[in-house]
């Protein structure tokens, strides 16, 4: 993972489950775990001093368009995940 990013740069690391940016020094991520085909999201985190940049918002879009490309059904677990969900009605179809 590059500790470099920029906010349109989003590092997918299957191995640890995550996707992530680093925004002014801080990292913003969005983890899961996988089972089978379904991706549960499990945590959206962006730290206070970065927050309300829509940094979250780009996050689990990316998120959300590597499960489609997967085939994977999608479980939101976390609040803002779910709550993404609902704003987003386009990609109910991919809701396990």
């Amino acid at each position: 993972m590059s500790d470099k990013a920029t906010p349109l740069e989003i590092i997918h690391d299957s191995k640890a489950h995550a996707f992530s940016t680093v925004v002014d020094g801080y990292r913003c991520e969005v983890d899961y775990t996988l089972q089978g085909d379904v991706m549960t999201i499990t945590h959206t985190g962006v730290p206070d001093p970065v927050g309300g940049r829509g940094i979250a918002n780009l996050l689990t879009r990316f998120a959300v368009q590597v499960a489609e490309a997967n085939k994977w059904k999608i479980r939101p677990a976390c609040s803002y995940a779910a709550t993404w969900f609902k704003r987003n009605p386009e990609y109910a179809h991919l809701l396990a």
